[in-house]
């Protein structure tokens, strides 16, 4: 069941900004957990409280909102990373992506664009934001389907049209089941596909082409 109110913590190590999102959480009446002025103080407050969502600042002293989202990722920690940047890099963009980062918004638009994307995230659905597309120039094709998924998680969704189970695709790739499973949940909430039975087998076989 999906929670009305998702905890958060926030980092970010500019004060100003910090207060001024901080504020705006306590009187949007989100349950705001703590905040952090640098990466180290974030991902401990992420190990303590197991939070929601994590809003971070994507460069910060000690550990980057990056850095922390590999953390979280190789550790299996379920908190979904929002980053806020001042940086308009596709690479950026891209790295984002890969690290299964749940949300990506501008600073200059972050509290235009923040309650949106905490209601977005809360649902399990990934929030990159529309200004950040326009300026590094990531077309809307482009970033759908297929361009949404990790290499990792495209190779096992080809696995997936072969019929292969989780089993033998953990064995095929040397991963292990769970991160199977991890990889398949994240596919199905990529692609927007109803978490019914068989119905990412069903997406894979109609969309094997695009998979070649």
């Amino acid at each position: 069941m999906t929670k009305t109110t998702p905890s958060i913590i926030i980092a970010d190590d500019h004060p100003l900004l910090l207060k001024g999102l901080s504020d705006f959480l306590i009187e949007k009446e989100f349950n705001l957990l703590g905040s952090g002025k640098d990466g180290r103080e974030a991902y401990n407050l992420i190990v303590q409280t197991e939070p929601d969502i994590a809003i971070l600042d994507i460069q910060m002293p000690f550990m980057s909102g990056l850095e922390i989202a590999q953390k979280c990722k190789t550790l299996n920690i379920d908190t979904k990373i929002v980053l806020i940047t001042l940086h308009k890099e596709k690479e950026l963009y891209q790295k984002a992506q890969e690290l299964n980062i749940f949300g990506y918004i501008l600073k200059e638009f972050a509290l235009e664009e923040i309650e949106n994307c905490i209601k977005t995230v809360t649902e399990g659905i990934p929030f990159f934001s529309e200004k950040i597309k326009e300026l590094i120039g990531v077309s809307v094709t482009e970033d759908s389907d297929l361009n949404i998924l990790t290499p990792s998680e495209k190779k096992i969704l080809k696995l997936i049209a072969q019929d292969k189970t989780n089993k033998e695709i953990a064995s095929q790739l040397f991963i292990s089941y769970r991160t199977v499973e991890k990889h398949r949940s994240n596919i199905i909430t990529k692609l927007n596909i109803e978490p019914k039975t068989n119905s990412l087998l069903i997406w894979a076989k109609e969309h094997h082409r695009k998979l070649l």
